[in-house]
This record gives C-alpha cells, structure tokens and sequence, in this order.
C-alpha cells in the first residue's frame, strides 16, 4: 500500500501546482476567457503531467454558478471578469501507475477586496474544516479512528445555522479509478470508521442558491502510527488575482 499512498501524494502536489498555473491564467486572462476555456486549460496540464480523470471533467465555476455543487462548463459559459468569485475542484490520478486519486477544491476572487458576505461564509467553511482535523487528530492520539458519522457531526455543529446551506457529506475516501472511493463516506448515516492508509477528503462547503457557494477541499489519511497525514496543500484564504 505504501506504493499507492506515495503516488496519491504525488498527484496531490501536481495538482496544487495545476491550481496554482490556473489562477495565473484567469489573471493574465481576465475579460477574454470563460469557464470552459480555464477547465481546456486544466485538461492540457492534466496531458502534460500524465494525469487521467474520471468520467467527469474538473469544476471551474464563478459567481452564481459556485452555488451549483457539481457544475461543469459548457462551451457558451460565463466569461471570467473582474470582481468574480471563483471555485476550481480538481481531481485525477497517475497515468500508468496504481495511484489513489487525488482531489482538491480551491476559491479565489478576482477583485481588490472580496465582499464580507462571501469573506464571511468562506471563513466559516475554513473553521469547519479546522475542527474536523482536530477532532481526527484528538481521537487518533488515543489510537481510535473516529466514525465518519461522528466527524461529520464535528463540521455541522461548527456551522451552526450556515448548517442548512451545507448540502453535501463532509468528505469520501479516495479510489483508484475514481475520486468517490467506495470504502466510507464522512457523511450523517455512515458509521463507519477512518481506515489506515485509505485516503479521504474533507470539504466542507456552503451554497447559497443561485446566489454563490464557497468549499475548501484537502486530501487526508491516516498512517500506520495513527497519524494524520495532509496530502495537499490547506487554503486559509481566498486568493485574490
């Protein structure tokens, strides 16, 4: 298994380095490209860092549409502008290699200031996402992996009534062939445990209809010592472009 984990951690790395080469595009870019010119654009670098996907293509959304939690871009999509809210969901795996997928969600803005209300949500979404961590990380000192059902727990009550607009589970393991692994799911109904060695996501998220959304996505798992392993890189802020 050690051979798979290193690769997940690979594929992570190389799309955090996608994201940050997206979001320098959009910059170079903005007022001339749409959503689906960003999502070619990702396709290209996936081309380039033999990076396969699955039989979705990744998210790129701005605006309203970050409100939609599994938008993909038409041909005839928004044009990127000023001022726009901008989430990108990245996943795939090593071409050619058995790798655990990878799969990560990042926000940015392309504006001087972001607006409190999306600033607020956001920082809501991050604080979320911190206590789940540390609610893993506290059971794990004690050697006991924690039930999904119980970390899914954690991230709802640190909403608090922002809970309502949180319409997905907290997070999913990680496949091979698929991002969606079919080992557990950190969701309400599932009782089952965290295993050793089996990616996760954790990516919480807060959709206001038709208005925006925001979501903060890593990738997790637990080695052999009970400890938890951070496999991307953590966003604490929008970006701003």
């Amino acid at each position: 298994m050690s051979e798979e984990i290193e690769n997940h951690k690979i594929v992570a790395h190389k799309l955090v380095q996608i994201k940050d080469e997206v979001f320098s595009f959009i910059r170079d870019n903005l007022g001339k490209i749409t959503e689906y010119d960003v999502q070619r654009f990702i396709l290209k670098r996936y081309e380039e860092e033999l990076i396969i996907i699955d039989k979705d293509a990744p998210i790129v959304a701005i605006n309203k549409n970050t409100s939609f939690i599994h938008y993909f871009p038409k041909k005839n999509s928004e044009i990127i502008t000023k001022d726009s809210l901008i989430l990108i969901d990245l996943w795939g795996g090593l071409k050619d290699k058995k790798s655990f997928f990878g799969d990560i969600t990042w926000m940015a803005y392309s504006g001087k200031s972001i607006p409190k209300e999306i600033q607020e949500a956001f920082d809501r979404v991050i604080c979320a996402r911190d206590v789940s961590i540390e609610f893993i990380k506290k059971s794990l000192k004690n050697k006991i992996l924690p039930k999904c059902s119980e970390v899914d727990k954690v991230a709802r009550e640190s909403l608090g009534e922002s809970a309502k607009y949180f319409a997905h589970n907290l997070g999913h393991s990680i496949g091979f062939d698929n991002c969606h692994g079919k080992d557990f799911i950190l969701g309400k109904s599932c009782d089952k445990k965290l295993e050793l060695n089996i990616p996760f996501t954790i990516e919480p998220g807060i959709y206001f209809e038709n208005k925006f959304g925001v979501r903060s996505e890593i990738d997790c798992y637990v080695d052999n010592n009970y400890e938890l392993i951070i496999a991307s890189s953590i966003q604490d802020k929008i970006i701003l472009l």
